[in-house]
């Protein structure tokens, strides 16, 4: 029986309650203990590392968990329901700090924490995207829902990315201490509603083997795969690039452009930059397509995402305040990043094909973990970059915007992280992609073809 539209609508929107949660965590983790609970920067640049390269190295050990569990309920979700208010429930208390809590005590409950929330995120995420198979019965059907999953899980981290500075604002009424915890519990509310709905609508219909790759598996296909390492490589220089941007950029419109109205500003700006990276993946991308080759678009797209970071830099030092008119390098770096998006998740694909018959085997699961693995990594290291410039330039709560504009040498060391750091993160992956990777579209065709004869001769 195939999927009815109520089982594939619960499905999305448990994708945006996820997501949700995720971007909450991500985006606004550090602000919230760096700027507004006076946390020092390099303690939490150290502790998001840490926390964020245990979760990815903990993947491997919850899909092995899961894959062992046998219940009346099926194997998925129970782990989703649990994992779901478990990490609720923990999302909250990362954000509702007790007052009483400073120093140490305060650098110790952020770490806990926060590898409390990693792992209860781990706990409902693996077996989300591993019960597809197991509720769903062709395999179109599963790409489709795979591709409705992933859509709904972006609109869920757009939704958090352009509302939760103008919530915070309105629910704490001038605290963002208590905006945040306010916020965070509305979130968490939420969260548990949509995954408890897609728990309830959603049977499983037959029972799957999840294939859960140890770490060392990861890495030893990895090294015997020069391409899919050279787009592994690739994708953490990018996703760093991309990062350590967002990372900042809160701190960028509160304390360089500053003004009353910059919570509005900021809000505007991340309307503007996510619909530009949904289009470019939605449209942009498929456009390219038809007029180059993939590797073409490849390097069209890093060349508009550093023009979009340089051309953002010369702004900052001509001290643009309109944020109308950041919007034109926005415009690239966005469309830039949503289609190397695509292309990466293309390309290491592709290396799929080139491993089978370099290895004699195809190592997708395997491979694809690796994916969460570096973009995991890659965010870990970001984070501790940011909170690196934030110490060694003096961005935090005490820093007024009149006193920003004035500390010239601070406020100009966060434009140059925002922008400079980035560009050589891309330099030096159009370097290492261009030296490694030889999948072009002809190479493809005759690895396919390959393929095919081995499989006959197999078959014969």
């Amino acid at each position: 029986m195939r999927l009815s539209f109520k089982e594939k609508a619960s499905y999305g929107l448990a994708a945006v309650g996820k997501d949700m949660v995720y971007m909450l965590s991500a985006s606004y983790v550090l602000y919230y203990y760096q700027d507004i609970l006076g946390v020092s920067a390099i303690a939490m640049g150290v502790i998001l590392m840490a926390a964020r390269i245990f979760d990815a190295f903990n993947d491997p050990i919850m899909g092995i968990i899961v894959a062992k569990t046998k219940t009346k309920f099926g194997k998925f979700r129970p782990w989703l329901f649990i994992g779901t208010v478990l990490n609720a429930v923990v999302l909250y208390i990362m954000f509702a700090a007790p007052p009483s809590l400073d120093g140490k005590g305060l650098v110790a409950y952020a770490a806990v924490i926060y590898i409390l929330w990693g792992v209860t995120y781990t706990m409902m995420d693996i077996p989300f995207w591993s019960m597809i198979p197991a509720f769903t019965e062709s395999g179109k059907e599963r790409e489709n829902l795979s591709t409705l999953g992933r859509s709904c899980a972006g609109v869920g981290s757009a939704i958090i990315t352009i509302v939760t500075v103008k919530c915070v604002e309105v629910l704490g009424r001038g605290s963002e201490r208590a905006g945040f915890q306010s916020f965070a519990l509305i979130i968490a509310v939420l969260f548990i509603v949509f995954e408890v709905i897609a728990c309830i609508v959603i049977q499983e219909k037959s029972t799957v083997d999840v294939d859960s790759p140890s770490v060392g598996e990861m890495f030893k296909s990895l090294i015997q795969n020069d391409q899919a390492m050279a787009i592994v490589i690739a994708i953490v220089l990018i996703n760093a690039s991309l990062y350590i941007t967002s990372n900042l950029l809160i701190y960028f419109f509160k304390y360089d452009l500053g003004g009353e109205s910059w919570t509005n500003d900021y809000t505007l700006f991340n309307a503007f930059g996510g619909g530009i990276q949904i289009l470019s993946m939605m449209i942009f991308f498929p456009l390219f397509r038809k007029f180059m080759s993939a590797i073409k678009v490849f390097y069209a797209s890093f060349i508009m995402a550093i023009a979009g970071y340089a051309f953002l830099l010369i702004q900052m030092i001509a001290g643009v305040k309109s944020v109308y008119m950041y919007f034109i390098p926005a415009f690239f770096v966005f469309m830039a990043f949503g289609m190397l998006t695509v292309l990466t998740t293309v390309f290491l694909a592709n290396t799929c094909d080139y491993g089978e018959l370099k290895n004699n085997r195809r190592d997708e699961s395997v491979i694809f973990s690796m994916q969460t693995f570096v973009v995991k990594l890659a965010s870990g290291v970001s984070a501790f970059i940011a909170s690196l410039c934030l110490q060694m330039f003096n961005i935090n709560k005490d820093t007024e915007a009149a006193a920003a504009a004035a500390s010239s040498s601070d406020i100009m060391g966060l434009r140059m992280t925002m922008t400079i750091l980035p560009i050589i993160g891309l330099l030096t992956a159009v370097f290492v992609f261009g030296r490694r990777y030889i999948l072009t579209d002809e190479k493809l065709e005759e690895i396919s073809a390959q393929l095919k004869a081995r499989h006959g001769d197999l078959k014969a």
